[in-house]
């Protein structure tokens, strides 16, 4: 096989990222909007010692998942790669890519508990997203923003996005502008029950999550998908309710302490840690500084912060960004972390790498949940507890 080769090929399953997977004499070879148990022409485009990609030239034999896409823009926008795929495949799709995660990088063989998967809305369900400022109007559009294209710098002036929350589709649809940011290339929109914040717009809210309020700004990262994190929320009470209460939790990232806000009031203490000074300012107003202490430093700093037999938790929680636990900062949850740990993961890859250190560690993994925070993209949220080992 040499790129520009046209490959006839089965494939076989969803890699991680979202392209399809099928093996050459052995060799991977990825295909962008393939589907499983499908057979295609495709073109080589990258050869490589141990894998190749090829680009989808014809479907010979269409997979009996394969859906029609609901959105004209799916194929050329960056943002969804699963939806020609239908719903409950996607989640076993992504589901297997977790387990398999554990698998291959975590070094579990036999001792992952059984996956539960808790599904989103399909459409319509993402709160929160990013756009890409275009400063070179397309003709006769009087859009000043878009999203970014798929494997390309092109920014497409998207007329809907289906997947969007409502009053984002409004925006979309009636092609309103947005007031730029005048230093920046791309800009975050947050939509919720009527509020729409835009940065360099109005940028500041409160939404109504679950039983609380809850203080946000455009700027600050906040989860895209409200329905899922309330979802997300509860199972966290829940497992808190199984810790020693008496003992202070912690908030590891807290953002803007949307889990300690829920915390809070079952712990002596909560201690929240996280490094963008602007969350951490957030999270104070949420709190109101009732019971919790606040960090604003690196992971990597934060065992210096609170010296080791300083301050025991009875539980807490991380939820890091996609590159997982700082290394440092992994090793010392594993050594000294507490009785109960509630890990909210964006990434299969850093989950279980991570994993493998806490139950190198003295960790056990109690229980495994896949939340489809991002239906119709490749995108896995999740969350692990892990709890001591006698």
């Amino acid at each position: 096989m040499a790129e520009g080769d046209i490959i006839k090929i089965r494939l076989e399953s969803i890699a991680p990222g979202g392209d399809a997977l099928g093996r050459l004499d052995g060799k991977p070879l990825f295909v962008e909007g393939g589907a499983p148990d499908e057979t295609v022409l495709c073109r080589c485009i990258e050869e490589h010692k141990t894998w190749a990609r090829a680009q989808l030239l014809e479907i010979a034999e269409p997979s009996p998942v394969r859906v029609k896409s609901v959105c004209p823009f799916f194929g050329k926008c960056g943002g969804c790669s699963l939806q020609h795929i239908e719903y409950n495949t996607q989640l076993a799709v992504k589901a297997s890519i977790l387990k398999d995660s554990f698998l291959r990088i975590g070094g579990f063989e036999t001792n992952v508990p059984q996956l539960e998967i808790v599904p989103s809305a399909p459409f319509e369900y993402r709160n929160r997203m990013q756009f890409h400022c275009l400063r070179e109007k397309v003709k006769n559009d009087s859009r000043s923003f878009g999203l970014k294209g798929r494997g390309s710098g092109e920014i497409i002036a998207v007329t809907d996005c289906p997947v969007a929350e409502n009053g984002i589709r409004k925006l979309l649809r009636e092609g309103r502008d947005l007031p730029l940011p005048p230093e920046k290339d791309r800009f975050t929109v947050f939509s919720c029950n009527g509020l729409f914040l835009s940065e360099n717009g109005v940028e500041t809210g409160k939404i109504r999550l679950l039983d609380r309020d809850v203080l946000i700004n455009a700027g600050v990262f906040f989860q895209s998908n409200v329905s899922m994190l309330e979802k997300l929320v509860l199972n966290l009470i829940e497992i808190a309710k199984t810790a020693d209460t008496t003992l202070p939790a912690a908030d590891f990232y807290c953002g803007v302490g949307t889990f300690a806000l829920f915390m809070r009031e079952q712990f002596k203490k909560v201690i929240l840690m996280e490094e963008n000074k602007k969350a951490i300012s957030i999270a104070r107003e949420n709190l109101m500084e009732k019971n919790a202490e606040f960090y604003t430093l690196r992971d990597t700093a934060w065992e210096k912060a609170i010296p080791r037999n300083k301050l025991k938790f009875g539980f807490a929680v991380a939820d890091p960004p996609r590159a997982g636990l700082a290394h440092s900062f992994a090793l010392s949850l594993a050594r000294d972390g507490p009785p109960l740990l509630a890990y909210v993961s964006c990434d299969a890859a850093s989950l279980a790498r991570d994993s493998k250190i806490l139950v190198n560690g003295g960790y056990k993994l109690k229980s495994l949940k896949f939340f489809d925070f991002y239906p119709q993209t490749a995108h896995i949220e999740s969350l692990a507890v892990f709890e001591r080992r006698a």
